[in-house]
């Protein structure tokens, strides 16, 4: 809620940011320099109207909250965009304030969990950058998650917020998350079981600081305004010369790179931080150096071979990076439609590094514990990127081939049969977000019993998910929990492209 006093205070950190040098802090202060002298002025006036008050009369201020409440409870699938929030513009330095989000107006609630609100994107429903709200507004893919506070919270909404609760407590303080020894902030209780594979920190930290932005934390305001700083810079103290976020001593090193540089550009737009914004260019820059220049992206640098996952990944970052004003390759799109055509049969079934093929497993027993006809990860992946290039389903009869593939595997929570596919339940909540109609409805459905229900309720698990599904065993606890916030933060974080 936005004080309607509208006092707007712009208090800069005592404590500067571990890997900003001293000349980016005097360039970021200079530029904001007028503003200071306005504040000063400002202030200096105060003082001198309240000194020549009479001392016999008290000074009283009466703020008001005005408590926005829906017509009806919230329900998954059906949202109305906001209508336009004013810019703060009176916010002129960088991230080190002490504002508070929209959502964080005073009152006796302490957490989400107490407080009622409606969820609603920033973006309208036919626009992908608009920029609304404090501190950059919502372009690119995170929407920033603006709430409205209403009469009661909605089970999806409580359960991203212990979600958000369990990545924040398990932060290491230099930012990131440890993918395999995040369970020694477990300090009392049972620690929480589900290491991941420690190679990939960099991807881990990725997920979470996207499911805190999703959720409207910047760097500027929210929550947790502090975990989204600190995983910014220890991203940054990662990211090599050439703009590689990590090293490249994995094989699917380039995976973790692609979530990092959507997570590090997404810090930037919604920040509007221009420390950052080198970094973010950077990683993107690192991207199109990495891919087939005839293609799209594989494993290895420049490689001749393609696959349509890290590809999907790539597509996001290029996306989100060319609505927040950093340069991207548009022909470098047009190619990834060439390949989606490419390796999408007459069904509407896209294959992983073939026609209409089935989703990749690893070597031995993975692809029979988890069997790849369980799901349609690579539809998914292909029909949302679709979406992000801008194909229209109703001018493009695949992508309702493929809505339809996806809908016929919905999201179950099974261990015994194998269908727990968290990354493929968050492409698949994305696309058919985007189509809407019977397809949304259908899915979101059947997202209560398998994620919002299969959340962990006890001790030092309370708030995360088992990394029970395909890819668990490589990300872990983190990962799993990350992606499946990030899964239920779909019909706020973007708004639909079309209207249909």
């Amino acid at each position: 809620m936005i004080d309607p006093t509208k006092l707007k205070v712009c208090a800069l950190s005592n404590q500067a940011s571990p890997d900003t040098s001293f000349r980016e802090e005097v360039a970021e202060s200079l530029q904001r320099a007028p503003w200071l002298f306005v504040s000063i002025l400002t202030h200096l006036c105060a003082v001198l109207i309240f000194l020549l008050m009479p001392t016999t009369k008290t000074l009283k201020q009466s703020v008001q909250v005005a408590m926005v409440a829906p017509e009806e409870d919230v329900v998954f699938e059906e949202f109305t965009p906001p209508e336009e929030i004013p810019t703060d513009e009176d916010i002129e330095c960088d991230f080190d304030l002490t504002t508070k989000a929209i959502h964080e107006v005073e009152s006796n609630q302490d957490s989400l969990l107490d407080t009622p609100s409606e969820v609603v994107a920033t973006l309208t429903s036919t626009a992908w950058s608009k920029p609304l709200g404090l501190g950059g507004g919502g372009g690119g893919l995170s929407g920033g998650g603006l709430r409205k506070r209403g009469k009661t919270p909605h089970k999806t909404e409580i359960t991203i917020a212990r979600g958000l609760s369990w990545l924040a407590a398990h932060q290491d303080e230099d930012g990131k998350w440890d993918a395999d020894s995040f369970m020694k902030h477990d300090t009392n209780g049972t620690p929480c079981d589900g290491a991941g594979n420690p190679v990939h920190d960099v991807g881990v930290t990725g997920l979470a600081l996207l499911a805190f932005l999703g959720d409207g934390n910047t760097l500027r305001q929210g929550q947790y305004r502090d975990n989204v700083k600190q995983a910014v810079w220890w991203l940054r103290s990662q990211q090599q010369d050439n703009g590689l976020f990590g090293t490249s001593a994995t094989n699917d090193f380039i995976y973790d790179h692609a979530i990092a540089a959507l997570a590090m550009v997404e810090a930037f737009g919604l920040s509007n931080s221009k420390i950052i914004k080198k970094n973010a260019q950077a990683g993107i820059h690192y991207l199109e150096a990495h891919r087939n220049p005839y293609g799209v992206w594989r494993y290895q640098p420049r490689s001749s071979d393609a696959d349509s996952s890290i590809t999907g990944w790539a597509v996001m970052a290029y996306k989100s990076a060319r609505e927040f004003g950093i340069d991207v390759n548009q022909q470098a799109l047009n190619h990834t439609l060439t390949w989606f055509d490419q390796a999408t049969d007459t069904s509407g079934r896209c294959g992983y590094s073939e026609k209409g093929g089935l989703s990749s497993r690893l070597a031995g027993n993975h692809a029979t514990r988890f069997p790849p006809s369980k799901g349609e990860a690579m539809t998914a992946v292909s029909l949302m990127s679709r979406f992000m290039i801008g194909q229209d389903p109703d001018e493009e009869p695949r992508m309702v081939a493929a809505a339809d593939l996806v809908l016929a595997r919905p999201p179950i929570w099974d261990e015994k049969t194998g269908t727990i596919d968290h990354y493929y339940w968050y492409y698949a909540t994305y696309a058919l977000y985007q189509i809407g109609g019977r397809h949304w409805r259908q899915w979101s459905k059947a997202l209560t019993p398998a994620v919002v229900k299969s959340q962990r309720t006890d001790g030092s698990f309370d708030g995360s998910w088992d990394p029970a599904g395909v890819w668990g065993e490589d990300g872990g606890r983190v990962y799993s929990t990350a992606t499946l916030v990030l899964t239920l933060e779909a019909y706020y974080r973007i708004s639909r492209v079309f209207v249909r």
